[in-house]
């Protein structure tokens, strides 16, 4: 099941919290929690806020358990810029644009959550593999060469 939480009109450039939320995407709401926390940004902290609400949202409205939640979707969208006006030399002026986003944050409980052993153990039995099917293709080659040994000694 999806859960989600969404900060509208953050004070923040959205390009500078993409660079956040792109680090927790696909972590488990623990592992994502202490990126975040430890992250010195301001989006940091608004991405935090936001990701603790989707956390309550999961375990108050859906009734899930928090360890088996993983951040399925972290996004930034523009929100609104104000404008202002900020003078400059010889009476001219010039724009600061004040950029503000929305944050949205998705987390489902479907995504199985991947710990470092568990993908170091699938990538240890997949070289098992690869080495068995080249084990195997090798005795196949082998095998082929004296038949063919034969045929070319039958041609001449």
């Amino acid at each position: 099941m999806e859960v989600r939480a969404t900060y509208k009109y953050a004070k923040v450039s959205p390009f500078k919290a993409r660079e956040i939320t792109r680090e927790i995407q696909g972590l488990p709401v623990s592992a994502a929690l202490d990126v975040v926390a430890y992250s010195p940004k301001k989006a940091a902290a608004l991405i935090n806020k936001t990701l603790k609400s989707a956390v309550a949202n999961a375990e108050n409205n859906a009734n899930l358990k928090v360890d088996g939640l993983v951040v399925k979707e972290a996004i930034v969208g523009e929100g609104p810029t104000m404008k202002r006006m900020m003078a400059r030399a010889r009476g001219s002026g010039s724009r600061i644009l004040k950029r503000s986003s929305h944050i949205r944050i998705v987390l489902t409980d479907e995504i199985k959550i991947e710990t470092r052993e568990t993908r170091k153990a699938a990538q240890k039995a997949a070289k098992k593999k690869m080495r068995e099917a080249k084990a195997e293709g090798a005795v196949e080659a082998k095998a082929e060469k004296p038949a063919k040994r034969a045929a070319k000694k039958g041609k001449k």
